[in-house]
């Protein structure tokens, strides 16, 4: 494979900060390769470093010569003064910038300059170019061309800055959280996009089911190294455990061993001067070796909830709109003690308007949230990322409580409540304006939850949080004794977290569905599957079947038929098979040991095995309505 990228012992450091040393990778055509790290780790710096935004201290980053890099910024910046349109084709290439051009004589009518563009865009041949980018601004909802991109919102400034990385067509992109501001419906597509386009990535990102089927390498910074794993993100986890259970055996069998050189050291004083200095030598190492944690700092989130009563908050009659957007029309529910909901929908469709009824930021139009008089709202919000950038990291705590309530009598100083929450004591007394985005978003969810609150609501929780802190505030939200509404693009988190959604449709339509995001997934595939079958197998209009009604719903059939019971029998058994066929083929891909062509055949074969997996699900659950 044609080599793109090679980064060798590459050091970067912050004065006493080291963020990583002398790490080692390539990037080869064709590779797609997740980067991992703990917030604070230096991941965006290292992003920043390969697109030639930030300097290193050592090493070397090499790039082929005239390969063509796209690079998405967590936090895009474009020049004052251009529109949408003109930000979506910002790129020197000839081709984008005649596209560019040939869009905005369109949407003036100068017929003149597009007789001109006409002429180039033949001679060119950039009709193709010009389809491709309108399908990318059409799945990125991106509509108002002239728009100045400083009006824009953060999220639709991220959408263009995508829009733009895609359109230009580069042959490495180098993306930092491309899913923060998309919706799901966008998320999917661009999922599906990169996992078929024929380029090299390598990407920072939360997403979880993103992460797992886009990429198939994982590099991780711990430490200030750098681990490579040759396979997705599900194979990753597994490996890493190894490694870890390795090194905390390692770590056993070196404090043995310094129990031992202890009382050597104590008890051979005239020795340390002469001939056994080898011996001082290695137990000063052996004491480095038994000092290393066995595990990579947890967030500890055993923070107790107040008590919460039977009456949480009931909607009656709940209706709000701006101008011609209808957001609820005439909307009730009555919400149970500790259940656990998650709000999904399209951009735009008034999820962030519903639960900013909810906790009393906005009043509806008509209709009331009655709420319990128990109920303690621990709210993180989109815009609630407020601190004073001078103070210290401890002292923005402080100024909410002094300690932290645990229950059965238990309280937590406000240096060990922030310890939990990966804030060693150096950082603990750092200014606010010397953290990462994601430490930041850490600071706000320890704020909220040491409030000890009864009723969580997160909007946008996920959102430049570590894979590590999202793994415990998952189990954390899973045990929480209160009651929980999240709203998020995250379907890894959706789905480990909720046990039931509101679906936001827009034009104030809103569905209850019993179940998680990927359930709500399949059983919406299944819907549009049995329409397409329906539609197919519909007779031509006559007056026979115009007159012919559809059977009612209690006379369909309840019971499978022998053949379907068979069926569904043996889906039983073949899907586990194909699973276990999968994850098999997934290690020989990661060995090292394959050709470039048992590389390709595998590859294929598991492409085609998650195909017919999905086939046989859907069959499976479509059977299982009726077993």
């Amino acid at each position: 494979m044609t080599s793109y990228l090679q980064v060798d012992k590459l050091t970067k450091s912050f004065g006493d900060l080291v963020l990583f040393e002398e790490i080692t990778f390539g990037i080869a055509q064709g590779q797609k390769i997740g980067l991992i790290a703990k917030n604070g780790s230096g991941k965006t710096t290292l992003l920043n470093i390969l697109a030639g935004k930030e300097d290193y201290d050592s090493g070397s980053v090499v790039f082929r010569n005239d390969l063509r890099v796209g690079y998405l910024e967590q936090t895009p910046h474009y020049p004052a003064g251009l529109t949408v349109l003109q930000a979506c084709f910002y790129s020197p290439n000839e081709t984008v910038r005649l596209i560019a051009d040939y869009e905005q004589a369109l949407a003036s009518g100068d017929q003149s300059r597009l007789d001109e563009l006409l002429l180039r865009m033949d001679s060119l041949k950039a009709w193709d170019y010009e389809q491709r980018a309108k399908q990318i601004l059409g799945q990125l909802k991106i509509h108002h061309f002239d728009q100045k991109v400083e009006t824009l919102s953060g999220g639709q400034l991220k959408r263009v800055a995508l829009a733009n990385v895609l359109i230009t067509e580069p042959e490495l992109i180098i993306l930092d959280e491309p899913t923060n501001h998309l919706d799901l419906e966008m998320t999917e597509w661009l999922e599906g996009y990169l996992s078929r386009a024929n380029i090299s990535i390598l990407m920072v990102t939360h997403d979880r089911y993103f992460l797992d089927r886009v990429c198939s390498e994982i590099i991780e910074i711990d430490r200030k190294q750098l681990y490579q794993y040759k396979g997705n993100y599900s194979y990753y986890l597994e490996k890493r455990q190894e490694r870890i259970d390795a090194q905390n055996a390692d770590i056993d069998r070196a404090s043995n061993l310094l129990r031992k050189e202890l009382d050597w050291m104590r008890r051979q004083p005239q020795a340390r001067g002469t001939k056994a200095k080898y011996r001082i030598d290695a137990f000063y190492e052996l004491e480095k070796r038994a000092k290393q944690q066995h595990e990579q700092g947890k967030v500890n989130l055993d923070v107790k909830a107040s008590y919460i009563g039977s009456k949480i908050f009931e909607a009656e009659h709940v209706s709000k709109r701006f101008g011609d957007l209808k957001i609820v029309e005439d909307f009730n529910y009555i919400f149970a003690r500790y259940e656990k909901m998650g709000i999904v929908g399209n951009n735009g469709t008034g999820k962030s308007t519903f639960i900013k009824m909810l906790v009393g930021e906005l009043e509806p139009d008509s209709g009331r949230f009655d709420v319990g008089e128990t109920v303690r709202f621990g709210y993180y919000s989109q815009e609630g990322l407020q601190f004073d950038e001078r103070m210290k990291v401890i002292d923005v705590v402080q100024d909410i409580a002094e300690y932290i309530d645990l229950g059965d009598g238990r309280k937590l100083g406000v240096s060990q409540f922030l310890n939990y929450f990966l804030f060693t004591p150096e950082k603990q007394h750092s200014y606010v304006h010397k953290l990462s985005g994601g430490e930041k978003r850490r600071l706000y969810l320890c704020t909220v939850l040491m409030r000890n609150p009864n009723f969580l609501v997160l909007d946008e929780p996920t959102n430049d949080l570590d894979i590590v802190t999202l793994n415990v505030l998952e189990e954390y939200l899973r045990g929480f004794k209160g009651c929980v509404i999240v709203v998020s693009h995250d379907r890894y988190f959706m789905d480990k977290v909720v046990d039931h959604l509101l679906v936001f449709h827009g034009n104030a339509e809103i569905q209850d569905f019993p179940g998680n995001y990927t359930q709500y997934r399949l059983w919406k595939e299944m819907q549009t599957e049995q329409e397409r079958k329906k539609s197919a197998a519909a007779p031509a209009s006559n007056d026979s079947a115009a007159k012919k009604s559809p059977r009612p719903e209690k006379e369909q059939k309840k019971k499978l038929s022998f053949k379907e019971r068979k069926e569904f029998e043996s889906l039983d058994a073949e899907i586990p098979q194909l699973e276990e066929e999968k994850a098999r083929l997934e290690v020989e891909m990661s060995s090292g040991t394959l050709s470039n062509d048992q590389l390709l055949a595998k590859s294929e074969r598991i492409a085609a095995l998650i195909a017919e997996i999905d086939e046989k699900t859907m069959r499976w659950l479509e059977l299982s309505e009726w077993a």
